[in-house]
């Protein structure tokens, strides 16, 4: 499922991952035993409360870096025969953040920070490097869990993001710009933003917006609360704005991040329609164009494709139908449709109240996995 935003474009910048970086060589300190209850260097009473996050929070964040080797191709000019064609391999190296989530080793991050990598190392804040294995990937929501052999690991203590209010204190730590351990603090600065209003890639998140200062190789960091709890995890900014991060609310990424230890990978429910959301400029432009229907109205969610043999199409979806409710919610988002079809899974049927033409019609289906 689809959804367009007719009128924004923004430019997003993923904040990690398998792009070339600057090495740097720093001299690492001899690692030290290091528990998640270790007693702070200063007293409480010292300390302002970002600090004190810090301090408790710190040693379970992490940076991780990836490298893959890409085949590139050297230049042939076209009279050149094929055989005499070479090519070589170079390795792309990545870099992002993550945090420890188990004290057996489990390490969440995103899904771009490690992608098709074929080698992962996890470098913890007391200099030790463990090798880290991925147990999976859900591209659809950015997250990943990277599993390291180690016990008695530091670790984060997770919030509860359906929470969150804007105006509240945040707290980001990570490794942007290979700057290791850097913290920066903002607000919450809105919650349930939509792919549509973001241009993220990821179609089945509502990021929480922050100006907590977050840039190339925050990705997969934690963003905190003052209680120092995860809330979310850093994930993206706009290009050439300031003060718009992007992080998956941490109930989603702790969703996806159980389904991928237990079964491996995470299967989305879908059904097959692309979307737009209705306003007068958009209902001149569909009424002008060689879509094949017409609308009498500039409100609503419209279905502007329907996949061949999806479930909508099976159902007898067609485009031009104005989607009204769902399963008795009334309908006014392509948010909203994306939001029902999660919350109904892939094990019960959606009932949608749609427009046709004018006419009122009731359509039953039955999402089915997202096809990869």
């Amino acid at each position: 499922m689809k959804s367009l935003h007719p009128a924004l474009y923004f430019t997003l910048i993923l904040l990690g991952g398998c792009l070339p970086v600057r090495e740097v060589v720093r001299s690492v300190p001899a690692p030290q035993p290091l528990t998640s209850n270790a007693a702070p260097l200063l007293k409480p009473g010292d300390l302002n409360y970002v600090a004190q996050v810090v301090q408790r929070v710190g040693p379970a964040v992490v940076r991780i870096d990836s490298s893959r080797s890409v085949r590139q191709s050297r230049w042939q000019f076209p009279h050149q025969p094929e055989s005499n064609s070479r090519s070589n391999r170079r390795v792309q190296r990545g870099m992002g953040s993550g945090f420890i989530i188990s004290s057996d080793g489990q390490v969440l991050t995103n899904a771009h920070v490690i992608a098709d990598a074929d080698r992962v190392t996890v470098i913890l804040k007391d200099g030790r490097r463990l090798r880290g294995e991925v147990i999976g990937v859900d591209k659809v929501t950015d997250v990943a869990v990277v599993k390291v052999q180690a016990t008695g690991l530091p670790t984060v203590r997770l919030g509860n993001s359906d929470q969150l209010l804007p105006g509240q204190w945040a707290i980001a730590i990570g490794n942007p710009l290979g700057l290791n351990n850097t913290v920066t603090q903002g607000i919450i600065s809105a919650t349930g933003r939509s792919s549509a209003d973001v241009g993220a890639p990821t179609e089945r998140v509502d990021f929480i917006q922050t100006d907590a200062a977050i840039n190339p190789g925050n990705s997969g960091g934690p963003l905190l609360n003052a209680a120092g709890e995860v809330i979310g995890m850093n994930s993206a900014i706009i290009q050439g704005a300031q003060g718009l991060g992007f992080a998956i609310p941490i109930n989603t990424a702790k969703r996806i991040a159980a389904a991928l230890v237990t079964q491996g990978r995470v299967e989305h429910p879908y059904i097959g329609v692309t979307m737009g959301e209705l306003n007068a400029e958009v209902q001149e432009t569909i009424n002008h164009s060689d879509l094949g229907f017409r609308l009498d109205r500039d409100r609503g969610v419209v279905i502007l494709k329907v996949a061949p043999n999806s479930p909508a199409d099976r159902a007898g979806l067609q485009s031009g139908d104005i989607i009204e409710s769902i399963n008795g919610r009334a309908i006014a988002t392509a948010q909203q449709v994306q939001q029902q079809v999660e919350a109904t899974g892939l094990e019960n049927a959606l009932q949608l109240k749609i427009n046709r033409s004018g006419q009122p019609r009731q359509v039953s289906l039955k999402p089915a996995p997202l096809p990869p």
